[in-house]
C-alpha cells in the first residue's frame, strides 16, 4: 500500500532508488523509472470474476458496473436462462485492460461444482464477486473457500434488492427500509454461517447503482488492492456519485507530477515566445485521458444519458469548460501561452511532494509549467464532471 497520502503508486524503495538514480546520474536516468511506473498506471490488467446461479442478475450487473444498458453495444446478453456457457470477456468500454468475466452458474447441468474451480481457470482472476438473488448455498460457499485456498478475495452481492423492497409497495405493505434491508441481510449471512462461512454481505440493486450498499462494496474492494489495480479499479467506475469522481480526482492528480517529468524531459521542444521547453504530445494526451477518466468525453456522457433517462442534451449544458472540445497542439500551446489561465502556487506545490524526492523535482519551469497546466486541467475537469453527475441524478438540479 501507499507510504504516504501524497505520492502513491511508488514504494519506499522505488522512491529512494529514484532519488539515488538522480544524484549519481541525473534526471536521465530517473526518466525510465518513471516512464515504467506510468506504463503500469495505464496497461496492469484487472480481471473481475462475477459468478453465481442462474439469473442471480451477473449479466446485468456486469452491464451496470461498467456503465452499459442492456441494448448498448458490448453489453452482456442477459435473460431468465443461463445464457453462458463459458467464461465470457467483456473489457471495460473505456478502459480495455479491465475485464469482467461472466462465468458459467454453477449448479448447471453443464457445469457442476466439482470441476467448475478447474475448468473455470480461478488462477486468472484478481477478485471475485458471488451473486445471489435470495440466500447463499453449499456451492456458493464451497467456491468461496475455493478461492480462499488460492490467497484471492471474494465478495458475497445479494442482488435485487430493488425487488425486494417493490413488493412491499405492490402489496400496499407498510415498510420500514432499514429494518428490512437487516432483515434480508442477517438471513443472507446466516445462510453463509450454516456453510462455515464467516463474511459480510453486500446488498445491492443493478438499477439503482448509487444506493444500498455499493459504495461500501467500492471501498471494501479497494481496500484489498495495491496502489496501482486500485487506481486502474476505481478509473473504471462509472460517475454514479461525486464521492467516486473526488477520489478519481485524487488518484489522477498522484500521475501530474510524473508526467509533469517526463514532459520537460523527453522529446522537449521550445515554445516560442516562452522560456521554457514542454512535451506538448503529453500534455495533449494527459488532458484528453482526464476527460475520458471523469465522463466529459462524448461517448461516456452518451452512456450516462441513457442509464438515467435523462437527455445527454441537458448533460452537455451544465458543462462549462474548452477542455471538452477538440484538444491538440495548439489548444495546448494556448494553454501555455496563457499568463492567467489554470494558477498554482510554488508553495502549494512543494507541498504535494515528501521529502525523498521534492527536491528532484522541486525546480525548472518546464516541470512547473506542465504541472499547472496539468493541475489546473483536472480541476476544471472534476468540477464539470460533478455538476453532470448532479443533473443525472438529481430531479431538482438547476
Amino acid at each position: 500500500m501507499a507510504q504516504s497520502s501524497k505520492i502513491t503508486f511508488f514504494n519506499l524503495k522505488e522512491l529512494k532508488d529514484l532519488k539515488t538514480a538522480y544524484e549519481t546520474r541525473g534526471l536521465s536516468a530517473v526518466v525510465p523509472l518513471i516512464q515504467k511506473k506510468i506504463n503500469d498506471l495505464t496497461n496492469t490488467e484487472l480481471h473481475i470474476a462475477v459468478m453465481g446461479e442462474t439469473g442471480s442478475g451477473k449479466s446485468t450487473f456486469i452491464n451496470a458496473v461498467r456503465g452499459l444498458q442492456t441494448s448498448d453495444e458490448g453489453a452482456a446478453k442477459t435473460g431468465p436462462t443461463e445464457t453462458t456457457m463459458e467464461p465470457t470477456s467483456y473489457p471495460h468500454p473505456n478502459l480495455l485492460n479491465v475485464c469482467f468475466w461472466d462465468l458459467p452458474g454453477i449448479g448447471t447441468p453443464e457445469f457442476q461444482s466439482a470441476k467448475y474451480v478447474k475448468e473455470m481457470n480461478f488462477d486468472k482472476y484478481d477478485f471475485f464477486i458471488i451473486l445471489s438473488d435470495c440466500r447463499f448455498r453449499e456451492n456458493d460457499a464451497r467456491l468461496a473457500k475455493e478461492i480462499e485456498k488460492l490467497g484471492k478475495k471474494f465478495y458475497f452481492i445479494r442482488s435485487k434488492i430493488d425487488n425486494d423492497l417493490e413488493s412491499f409497495h405492490k402489496q400496499n405493505i407498510p415498510l420500514d427500509k432499514d429494518k428490512e434491508l437487516d432483515k434480508i441481510r442477517n438471513y443472507c449471512v446466516s445462510s453463509l454461517e450454516k456453510q462455515g462461512m464467516l463474511t459480510p454481505v453486500f446488498l445491492i440493486s443493478n438499477f439503482e447503482m448509487n444506493e444500498f450498499d455499493f459504495p461500501k462494496l467500492n471501498d471494501a474492494i479497494q481496500s484489498n488492492l495495491d496502489d496501482i489495480k486500485k487506481h486502474v479499479f476505481l478509473l473504471s467506475l462509472p460517475n454514479i456519485a461525486l464521492k467516486i469522481i473526488e477520489e478519481k480526482r485524487k488518484n489522477l492528480k498522484d500521475r501530474i507530477w510524473m508526467l509533469a517529468t517526463l514532459s520537460g524531459a523527453i522529446g522537449a521542444v521550445p515554445i516560442p515566445g516562452l522560456s521554457f521547453v514542454c512535451d506538448i504530445g503529453i500534455l495533449v494526451t494527459a488532458i484528453i485521458d482526464f476527460r475520458k477518466y471523469l465522463g466529459l468525453d462524448d461517448v461516456s456522457l452518451q452512456r450516462l444519458a441513457n442509464t438515467t433517462g435523462k437527455p445527454v442534451s441537458q448533460l452537455k449544458a451544465v458543462v462549462k469548460t474548452p477542455l471538452v472540445g477538440e484538444i491538440n497542439e495548439q489548444f495546448v500551446k494556448r494553454l501555455l501561452a496563457g499568463t492567467t489561465y489554470f494558477t498554482i502556487s510554488a508553495i502549494e506545490l512543494s507541498l504535494d511532494f515528501i521529502p525523498v524526492i521534492g527536491s528532484i523535482f522541486g525546480a525548472g519551469s518546464s516541470f512547473l509549467m506542465t504541472y499547472k497546466i496539468l493541475h489546473g486541467a483536472l480541476d476544471d475537469l472534476t468540477g464539470n464532471a460533478k455538476r453532470v453527475v448532479q443533473a443525472a441524478f438529481d430531479s431538482d438540479f438547476h
